[in-house]
């Protein structure tokens, strides 16, 4: 959505570090702040004198629904303003300026009401905000077709002295602007350009019909189940309500009858699919590009589909003989279990890795959550930035109407010499109607105004944690613990950038590399020196036992072969989808094929899987980059934080070679800045399966 004005991606920041103007720094920070770890163990209290009346996020328009027509009317209007100038301006550094501007413009409104349109509690602003994407949308699809807007970016592009003149960052961002006219088809004739927008408009409706679908139930009459698992399944009626794969149900028939019954095909949700990636496969086709594969790779770690499939194979050959071990013990557990049917399916290896996770490792989350409050993990948070980075966490009081629900917290992003950074809002806990998923969005990415001022960064994390109760403080398993960490490791990469153009502020990058920052804090949070400074049982205060830590690392290894392996075969699920049309068979028929070839449990027949695929909408052709953002953090983590996860030093380079410079520098360069050689594809695969023999914290445990 928005393509050609927003980099869709999560966000995060870029190069100017000297660019916060101190004095303003100062000013903004004169609020009131308080620590971190107090003001998310105890229910939050606003003072109420000398609040001012705001809006959300402080913007003043939006103290009602209707303040969205007003922000959206603004920033169309600074729109045109903006076009008429770049149409008028020469050759040069102000054209790419210009450009940003019109970005930002369309950006402030959209990326906030993206956020709104799914988070906010009132319905009346949720429509509003989804009525402001749509208006929003309409211009940059006005915009993406403007041959006179294009001209001028093309001038620029054409003249070699000029360009040769410019920073890397100007040069890259005037590049990565016409690369998203090309891919909407600005370079072609009138017929083929509509033809282009019309593809643009069915796709984005057959992804949201796709979306849906993927996650419908399915109905089965209740007669057909036996009756003693019936209770396991929503009935109404005389059917019973599949709405998912009911992984973690210990009863073998539960898991087979929801696998078959939430995967078994529909033909309205086959059809979309088969559309939808034919239509992605037109569009590339009319722009230019072999396969839409080729398309989304632009730009990106991989660079090609080859060099994915590359990647893939290289890493299945090297799982193999591990995959096969995982396999034949969780056989094992199940012909104990069950031996009667004892063959390994599908619907076993989720159940059966966690049961011998159990078995071999006490690692009840209930045993861990008392360490694990969540002031006690934002704290853990806020040492960790101190130590690795001069950053500190505070929560701020808010504006009356900023937030949007009354438990959201703001933190002020603070550096040592540097001053404020940026916000972070923390939407962390569960309430009705949200979405339960964690989240980064970026509200406002950071830029250099025309001013010389900098334009700091605004973000949102969200994610779905319990809420405290009249005898303890919210309380975090260790998974929910891990994936705090994640998210904070997408809002510093927004926080400690300081792009000049907010086009490519923090993870508008490479969707491939803008998980690296956050996959390289779950390291973090895995390490007993890091998790030591701060896992204090709530009541008593008493650290976290080393012993288990050292369980809870070692049980993550156990079975990780497999669950490496299905997420290969997802990949080059992907890739062959998304690669050559037409298909040389149905998605279901490729789906058995490469099921075969690359995972090793069969194909159940009357299931198709691919239906319930929703990664397809948003990591078409892509899926593989959370196996490559994995290898690279992995690589970081190696060379520069196991031997001292505190060492300032690396944490400077750290920001320095990656975090500094968003998507404002081929993401492959900054790898290879920050580890000082350039990876090849045996790297990042060596990489990936070192982490599954190699303990590092029980390495510094031995060594103590």
């Amino acid at each position: 959505m928005l393509a050609g004005w927003r980099r869709v991606a999560r966000s995060a920041a870029g190069g100017l570090r000297r660019a916060i103007a101190a004095p303003e720094a100062r000013r903004r920070v004169s609020t009131s702040w308080s620590p971190v770890g107090a003001a998310f163990n105890a229910r939050q209290q606003q003072q109420e004198a000398g609040r001012r009346q705001t809006g959300l996020f402080g913007v003043a328009e939006l103290t009602c629904p209707e303040g969205f027509q007003e922000a959206q009317e603004k920033s169309l209007q600074e729109t045109e303003r903006l076009v008429q100038k770049a149409c008028i301006t020469p050759p040069g550094k102000e054209i790419v300026m210009i450009f940003d501007q019109l970005s930002d413009a369309l950006c402030r409104v959209a990326d906030l009401a993206d956020f709104v349109k799914i988070a906010h509690p009132d319905p009346a602003f949720r429509e509003a905000a989804e009525e402001a994407c749509r208006s929003i949308g309409t211009m940059v699809e006005k915009l993406n077709t403007d041959v006179d807007l294009c001209q001028s970016l093309r001038k620029l592009l054409a003249d070699k002295d000029v360009m040769d003149s410019l920073d890397p960052e100007t040069r890259r961002v005037a590049e990565l602007f016409m690369f998203d006219f090309e891919i909407s088809g600005i370079h072609l004739d009138e017929k083929k350009r509509r033809k282009a927008v019309n593809l643009n408009v069915k796709i984005l409706d057959l992804c949201n019909e796709f979306l849906i679908g993927s996650h419908l139930p399915n109905k089965i009459d209740k007669h057909i189940l036996p009756e003693h698992i019936r209770h396991n399944f929503a009935v109404e009626g005389n059917y019973a309500q599949i709405s998912g794969l009911n992984a973690d149900s210990p009863d073998d028939l539960v898991r087979e009858i929801a696998y078959k019954v939430f995967l078994y095909p529909n033909a309205q949700q086959l059809n979309c699919l088969e559309e939808l990636l034919t239509s992605r496969n037109l569009l590339a086709q009319l722009v230019g590009y072999d396969t839409f594969a080729h398309r989304a790779l632009q730009g990106t770690m991989a660079q090609t589909p080859e060099r994915v499939m590359q990647f893939l194979v290289k890493l299945s050959d090297k799982l193999l003989n591990r995959i096969q071990k995982d396999f034949e013990m969780m056989e094992g557990m199940k012909m104990k279990v069950n031996p009667i049917k004892s063959e390994l399916m599908p619907w076993d290896h989720p159940y059966y890795s966690g049961v011998l996770r159990a078995e071999r490792y006490n690692i009840e989350p209930s045993l861990y959550c008392p360490f694990f409050s969540l002031g006690a993990c934002m704290e853990g948070l806020n040492i960790l930035f101190s130590k690795l980075l001069g950053i500190s966490l505070y929560a701020e009081q808010t504006e009356k109407g900023e937030l949007w629900y009354e438990d959201v917290r703001k933190l002020a992003v603070v550096h040592e010499q540097e001053g404020l950074l940026g916000y972070i809002y923390c939407d962390f806990f569960q309430r009705p109607d949200k979405p339960h998923q964690d989240c980064h969005f970026t509200i406002r990415g950071g830029r250099l105004r025309e001013n010389g001022e900098y334009q700091i960064p605004v973000v949102v994390l969200m994610l779905s944690l319990p809420h405290s109760t009249s005898s303890s403080p919210t309380l975090l398993t260790p998974g929910m613990m891990e994936n705090l960490f994640h998210e904070m490791g997408h809002a510093m990469h927004s926080m400690l950038g300081r792009t000049r153009y907010q086009h490519v502020t923090g993870t508008r990058c490479s969707t491939d590399f803008a998980e690296v920052p956050s996959i390289l804090m779950e390291y973090f949070a895995n390490d007993y020196r890091v998790v030591n400074q701060f896992a204090r049982h709530y009541k008593t205060g008493q650290p976290l036992p080393k012993n288990m830590v050292s369980r809870l690392c070692e049980s993550k290894k156990v079975c990780a072969a497999a669950d490496m392996q299905l997420q290969v075969f997802y990949a080059v699920l992907d890739q062959i989808y998304h690669g050559k049309h037409p298909l040389e068979k149905s998605t279901t028929d490729i789906l058995k094929e490469t099921q075969e070839k690359f995972y090793g449990l069969p194909y159940v027949p009357n299931t198709a899987w691919q239906l319930r695929f929703s990664h397809l909408v948003g990591y078409g052709a892509k899926y593989y980059s959370y196996l490559m953002s994995r290898a690279v953090a992995s690589m970081v983590w190696k060379k520069c934080f196991v031997q001292d996860p505190f060492n300032r030093a690396m944490g400077e380079h750290y920001r320095r070679e990656m975090l500094a410079h968003g998507g404002g520098k081929e993401p492959i360069l900054m790898v290879q800045g920050m580890l000082q050689k350039y990876p090849s594809l045996e790297d990042f695969v060596d990489a990936l399966v070192s982490d599954l023999d190699q303990d590092f914290e029980t390495f510094f445990m031995d060594s103590e």
